[in-house]
Order: structure tokens, then sequence, then C-alpha cells
């Protein structure tokens, strides 16, 4: 609840926009770990998708530019964003 009322506090909406890791150690895999630890509402806009192991990046494929916005309006337009987190 929200202090002095009847609300329920809603949870932070936060937006991570970076590449993905296929082995889970870092990018969205990582921050969307981080952001389930503090109970927030978590959502990703994908950058990169990457063929990645704990011994290095075998390939990339970048997700073009048009469609990573329609990933971020799509978040925007339905749930909301309290919070954007890009990079490390």
């Amino acid at each position: 609840m929200n202090p002095g009322s009847d609300t329920p506090r809603r949870a932070p909406r936060v937006l991570t926009i970076a590449g993905s890791d296929s082995s889970g150690g870092a990018g969205i895999e990582a921050d969307l770990k981080v952001v389930t630890s503090y109970g927030v509402y978590g959502m990703t806009a994908i950058t990169a998708l990457t063929a990645q192991n704990t011994h290095g990046v075998n390939e990339v494929h970048v997700v073009p530019a048009e469609f990573l916005a329609k990933e971020i309006a799509a978040c925007v337009e339905d749930v909301g964003v309290d919070i954007v987190k890009t990079g490390e």
C-alpha cells in the first residue's frame, strides 16, 4: 500500500534496452535477473542476438533499428515505463 492510502503500490516498470546473451551472463538476461530480484516489473527491447557462451561470442545478429523502435513503442504504449536502463 502507498503510505496514507488504500491504493496498492504499483511496482516500478523498467525497460532495459540491450543485447541478448545466450549464455545468460550479461545483456538482457542479466538485467532481468537484477530487475526481478528488486521486485520491479521488467520489460525488454533487444538490440542484438548473440551466439555466445562463457568463453566468447561466436556471432552477433543486429536487430534492425526500425524493429527496435517498435519494441520500445509497444512497451511504452501498453504497460508504460518508469525507468529505462541501457548498456552496462
